[in-house]
């Protein structure tokens, strides 16, 4: 029993902390970052401007293809948090409705 509530409060605290706090953040072994953020401007204005990205109605997280990028996107309460990658490269970045 004492293991279930230790693990209970671990996943409050995880939940609670959230993931990151920027609103622009790449990863990738082999950028400056200066292209970094190159990258993450580029794609966070091509997954705005597909139609496939759009925010469905009633919706709480949905996902999209941007170019060689598949993202994921969920609401969350400063907008959408949306994370796209593809193979050794990650993008982060959150959009406000």
């Amino acid at each position: 029993m004492r293991i279930a509530t230790r693990l209970a409060i671990v996943a409050v605290v995880a939940l609670l902390s959230g993931c990151g706090g920027s609103d622009d953040e790449t990863t990738g072994s082999s950028t400056t970052p200066e292209s970094a953020a190159a990258t993450t401007r580029a794609v966070r204005a091509e997954w705005e401007h597909e139609p496939d990205c759009r925010h469905p109605a009633g919706a709480s997280r949905w996902g999209c293809s941007v170019g060689a990028y598949r993202c994921q996107a969920v609401v969350v309460d400063r907008g959408w948090s949306v994370s796209c990658s593809k193979p050794g490269q990650s993008i982060a970045f959150t959009v406000r409705p």
